[in-house]
């Protein structure tokens, strides 16, 4: 479905699969967009949030003859084409004209980085992410995964398996305890406000502040030593770049109080994911929530699988039926942006890619 061009709009070309009443309330919050919507050019969508499509889609040669003719008309991209590095490469060597492309993913810089493009490319395309987007959802997520660690999960589930009824015992308490969340960005703020409500001491990190709302200590992340051994639990939000890669590893497991929780909700490769296995196996580490891995899907040969003190979440936690509304929105809203000279939100920093 495509709109008329005038003169002082937006050439808004979908890349990726959407129903078409969120085409139309995109248009509707920005009437200076023309979209074009190819729907037969599309994979169809399994479920709400999937932006890759069906992987058994195929075009025909005329077919994508005609989609990439469409695609490189744009001056502005909802999606990467066919979530491939290769495909947003040659489209933007193909289109000078293209001005900002929106990635689907809170995390897209990595998409934008693997796609190898020039300086002069990244100079040239703005592009922006879906950050925001799903931060009350890995909020809740980090939040399960702590009371799951707390309420010792793991034992309960394996005594109701086996009809047992032990003694009784205490439980741990959030509200009694210590949690240094790794990260202050969208996610981190809404683990932060969650945090609150249960009474916990919060601890986070940032480069930049020195007081946040609802946290109880900043450090900087050059400082984490400093806090450490007062940690009861670890809530990862932070992106994948070449200064977050493995900054959880022995060094921090050490240091935690025995028995912390770790919940990831950020990036895999943020953690060293032998370093956990080890403080896992140890009891340094009491029980890991984890919905991200440094390699994906995570090989079947990982040790995580099989250890009964880990919940794997198969990078689910973020998905919502709201999102592919939500991200519309953000896309409309940042396009007024754009047409009005102001700055875009979630624009991918094209130096740690995130």
């Amino acid at each position: 479905m495509s709109y008329p061009a005038e003169a002082d709009r937006l050439r808004v070309v979908m890349a990726t699969p959407l129903d078409q009443e969120l085409c139309d309330r995109i248009v509707a919050l920005e009437p200076r967009i023309d979209l074009v919507w190819e729907p037969s050019f599309m994979p169809p969508r399994r479920f709400a949030t999937d932006y890759r499509g069906d992987p058994g889609f195929s075009r025909t040669p005329q077919q994508q003859q005609r989609y990439e003719s469409m695609i490189d008309s744009a001056d502005a991209l909802y999606g990467i084409p066919d979530m491939d590095p290769v495909a947003l490469r040659r489209t933007i060597a193909a289109n000078p004209r293209l001005r900002w492309v929106q990635t689907m993913a809170a995390g897209g810089g990595g998409q934008v980085k693997a796609a190898g493009l020039s300086t002069s490319e990244l100079n040239r395309v703005t592009f922006t992410t879906s950050a925001g987007v799903h931060g009350r959802p890995l909020a809740e997520f980090a939040m399960f995964g702590l009371l799951a660690g707390a309420k010792m999960l793991p034992q309960l589930l394996e005594q109701q398996k086996e009809h047992l009824w032990p003694p009784r015992r205490e439980m741990r308490h959030l509200t009694d305890q210590t949690i240094l969340v790794l990260g202050t960005g969208g996610i981190g703020r809404q683990v932060i406000g969650l945090l609150g409500a249960f009474g916990c001491t919060v601890i986070a990190t940032s480069r930049r502040e020195t007081a946040l709302a609802g946290v109880d200590e900043v450090v900087h992340p050059d400082n984490l030593n400093d806090v450490l051994s007062r940690v009861d639990g670890l809530v990862v939000t932070l992106p994948g770049t070449d200064a977050t890669r493995e900054l959880v590893g022995e060094a921090v497991l050490s240091a935690i109080k025995p028995g912390a929780t770790v919940v990831n909700v950020g990036r895999g490769t943020v953690i060293d994911e032998s370093a956990l296995i080890a403080a896992l196996d140890s009891g340094r580490v009491g029980y890991a929530a984890l919905d991200v891995f440094a390699h994906e899907p995570l090989p079947a040969s990982s040790p995580l699988w099989d250890m009964a003190n880990v919940l794997i979440s198969p990078h689910t936690a973020a998905l919502s039926a709201a999102e592919p509304r939500l991200i519309a929105e953000l896309f409309a809203a940042n396009a007024g942006k754009l047409l009005d000279g102001r700055p875009l939100l979630n624009r991918v920093d094209t130096v740690e890619f995130y």
